[in-house]
């Protein structure tokens, strides 16, 4: 009993003990929080990534193609049978984005993306991604009337509309001033060639008689022609009218032939013929970090600015797979917007029919009308065991057969996965020399009280303490200053992050700095996640530094001599 109580005693009335006390708290603390948000972070990180990305994909290389995609589905779903939850073919290429924006022609790179829209959402998770309000539900591949997000603006059919009538508005207006230059050059010409030159201007033989003192037989009589000026300035109008006249006279002869199967060919009715005002191209969804730029408004803030909206056309351009691989190009109608809030996917992706694809890429047979695929994405059920189903496919589709490389989702991000947790592991590395920190200062502590205790050591070792019970006395101390510490570190961790975002309102509030950008995140919010083992491994270990700090003073103090502890008091 008085060990407890003797530890207890020295925990009271020493400060010094309060300080190390308080250095443990801080260090449990900040463990506790650090890995809350970075767990917070990582889980979200991956959510997103398996998201994009299915469980299990097998892909052909680059401008190679898996031929009879379907056959291979039936396949897989025969091959795993009750794990499978759906499987589709997608078409992946490389490709490039061209579009005007205030009369300037601008080009991106992008990864052209062929997907079918009744499985691919039940892959991956494609439809939450998209901006649009009713395509997360009901998607398809058409532009809508509205229901586009607020920092867009005005967008789908009725921006088109406005924008299509402005453009001929200005191409009218271009071509009226084009005629009426044409028609001034006209007048100008028509001018200068009445005066100069006119068609009925009368015509006489002036003969001059010139006489001169000589013989009559040398006489001569000159005969010279001028044409005579004439009587009134020709009209504008008759003068356009003669010049008209001559370039009808001068005019070649045109022959117009006559088409003998005119009664076969199908007759295009005005309905049929592409109207932009009420037609589209192939519907494409692009990445909305290939759409908009952050620029500087009036008020000298950073906004975003969008350069392209759902109702633009726009032109892509790839090539063709196969050996003789050459370029194409397609007009397609952006229709929504694709934000994963991965900047690699957002400023890279963009998605269209896989049909449509097919067809541009050279990707049907011209026999059967059937396609071929880049990829093939597999979901799995919750719980499935992906390295085992991963094993079953590479046995049924060997790489020399089919050459085709199948992987999960987090072989794909392995090293992007893997230098995260290194940087985790390192981080934790880091934080517990904190804790180590206030170890150090438990040991200084405890030999400054061995040393001023020695009197009291000896006197209990001169009445009957065990040179164990000195040292428990010592470990105790120990343990209830890591204890206290680390409980106190705990709450003080676990309330921090309870409200974390509300420390970091009202930090940003005080410094006027922005702490947690949403646009560099993408997230609305400080993702935290506390894990209890996460807690208990931090709580065990700052207790064990505290015991392993008190264990050198306790084994001095345990050793004194009664005789040599009292010979100097």
């Amino acid at each position: 009993m008085y060990k407890l109580l003797l530890s207890w005693r020295y925990l009271r009335t020493r400060f010094i003990a309060l300080a190390s006390i308080i250095s443990v708290t801080l260090g449990v603390a900040t463990l506790i929080v650090v890995n809350s948000v970075m767990s917070g972070f990582v889980d979200q990180m991956k959510n997103r990534l398996h998201g994009v990305l299915s469980d299990i994909e097998m892909s052909a290389p680059t401008f190679a193609e898996i031929q009879h995609p379907n056959y291979n589905v039936d396949i897989i779903r025969d091959l795993l049978k009750d794990d499978i939850v759906d499987a589709t073919c997608v078409v992946r290429t490389h490709g490039l984005m061209s579009f005007n924006f205030n009369g300037r022609s601008m080009t991106e790179e992008i990864m052209l993306i062929g997907i079918d829209d009744k499985t691919y959402g039940k892959v991956t998770d494609f439809e939450p991604y998209l901006t649009h309000a009713t395509k997360g539900s009901q998607f398809s591949f058409l532009l809508e009337e509205g229901g586009y997000a607020e920092d867009v603006g005005e967008a789908g059919w009725e921006y088109r509309r406005a924008k299509i009538e402005n453009q001929r508005m200005i191409e009218e207006l271009h071509r009226e001033h084009a005629r009426r230059a044409a028609r001034e050059q006209a007048n100008w010409s028509s001018s200068s060639s009445a005066f100069n030159e006119p068609d009925n201007a009368p015509s006489e033989v002036v003969q001059t008689s010139f006489n001169f003192s000589v013989d009559a037989a040398q006489r001569e009589t000159s005969q010279s022609k001028f044409p005579s000026l004439p009587d009134k300035i020709p009209d504008i109008e008759e003068a356009l009218a003669r010049k008209q006249q001559r370039t009808e006279r001068n005019a070649p002869l045109q022959i117009t032939g006559v088409d003998p199967h005119a009664h076969l060919r199908k007759k295009i009715a005005p309905e049929d013929l592409f109207d932009p005002m009420k037609d589209q191209y192939t519907g494409i969804i692009i990445g909305q970090a290939l759409a908009k730029r952050p620029v500087v408004d009036k008020d000298k803030k950073v906004v975003q600015f969008y350069l392209i909206k759902p109702g633009d056309d726009v032109q892509i351009m790839t090539t063709t797979v196969g050996n003789n691989p050459k370029p194409v190009s397609d007009m397609c109608t952006v229709v929504d917007f694709y934000c994963s809030n991965m900047h690699e996917y957002d400023s890279k992706f963009a998605f269209m029919p896989i049909s449509e694809l097919q067809k541009i890429c050279g990707m049907v047979n011209p026999i059967t009308g059937k396609g071929s695929a880049s990829t093939i994405q597999i979901k799995l059920k919750e719980g499935a065991d992906l390295e085992a189903a991963k094993a079953k496919m590479l046995a049924r589709f060997p790489y020399e057969e089919c050459g085709c490389n199948i992987q999960t989702w987090m072989d794909t991000q392995r090293p992007l996965l893997s230098a995260v947790n290194m940087e985790l592991t390192i981080l934790n590395i880091l934080l517990f020399l904190i804790i180590a920190v206030a170890g150090f200062g438990i040991l200084a502590t405890f030999y400054m009280i061995v040393v001023e205790k020695t009197r009291d050591i000896g006197i209990l070792k001169a009445l009957g303490a065990p040179s164990s019970g000195v040292m428990s006395i010592f470990l105790s101390y120990g343990v209830s200053l890591g204890a206290v510490g680390t409980g106190a570190g705990i709450v003080l961790g676990l309330l921090f992050v309870r409200y974390i975002n509300e420390i970091a309102s009202v930090v940003q509030s005080i410094t006027g700095q922005q702490i947690f950008d949403p646009t560099i995140y993408y997230f609305s919010e400080i993702p935290t996640i506390v894990s209890p083992w996460m807690v208990l491994g931090v709580a065990i270990g700052a207790i064990a530094i505290a015991v392993m700090a008190a264990v050198l003073p306790s084994l001095r103090a345990a050793r004194l001599h009664p005789v040599e502890a009292l010979r100097y008091e």
